[in-house]
């Protein structure tokens, strides 16, 4: 992978069996940029991931949260506290959730499925509540919109992909064609698809997201869950598109 891209892989296990989320570092000489950031708590596996590539999280400059579900942001409040002087960039649209100013959609969605649980079910709904309630809120410092570019690291270009949540964005990286795709999309068992149907908020949205992707040369993709993809990515692409459309 290109030396400004560094993808990490932070395994965790909260009782399922072991699962993994891949943040992901960018970095040049002057910028130091993480995108997403774990679950709350995360912050010395986050530390621990960065050391094992060599590289000083005091050199942190930014944050890119893609959006605000809670193993995305649940780290950054932890994050600010430690490193006061670290930006946090997202979408224009996610910034009032992120920042508290709105009522998280997971937790409203959360609410909802909770009044259709069995019984048995309902405890562990109630938790997962609490979860999505104890998330530390943060301000946004910049907000972002579709084809906005930073000018480091290669080129970081915001792709809106709305669907998983309303103002999810992606990210690609200009100079080495990489696209770091948040929860637009993910990889189970080895093929590319979108990310958890039951937990994207607007499935049409999000297919039609991924159809954009058809105009961008990707050579590698970077999913949340599921690591790096490569290959004949604009075949993929093209192979899905019946399921991309509406």
């Amino acid at each position: 992978m290109n030396d400004n891209i560094i993808m990490l892989k932070i395994p965790y296990d909260f009782g399922y069996g072991e699962e993994i989320i891949y943040p992901v570092i960018l970095k040049d000489d002057h910028e130091l940029i993480l995108v997403d950031c774990g679950y709350a708590d995360f912050l010395p596996k986050l530390e621990l991931a960065v050391k094992e590539k060599g590289i000083d999280l005091m050199a942190l400059t930014k944050v890119i949260i893609t959006h605000h579900d809670h193993d995305h942001m649940g780290s950054l409040a932890a994050i600010r506290k430690k490193y006061p002087n670290v930006q946090v960039i997202a979408s224009e649209e996610e910034a009032p959730y992120i920042e508290g100013k709105v009522k998280s959609l997971r937790l409203e969605q959360a609410e909802q499925i909770q009044l259709q649980l069995s019984p048995e079910q309902q405890e562990e709904g109630r938790a997962f509540q609490e979860i999505l309630r104890a998330v530390e809120n943060v301000e946004v410092t910049l907000t972002v919109k579709d084809g906005d570019c930073i000018d480091c690291c290669g080129g970081i270009e915001i792709v809106e992909t709305p669907g998983h949540m309303p103002g999810h964005i992606s990210i690609y990286v200009r100079e080495s064609k990489v696209f770091i795709s948040g929860d637009a999309l993910v990889i189970e068992n080895g093929k590319l698809e979108i990310a958890a149907p039951q937990y994207t908020l607007d499935l049409i949205e999000a297919k039609r997201s991924i159809s954009k992707l058809r105009d961008y040369d990707i050579q590698k993709i970077i999913c949340y869950h599921g690591g790096d993809y490569s290959g004949d990515i604009a075949k993929v692409l093209m192979e899905h598109s019946p399921h991309f459309s509406e």
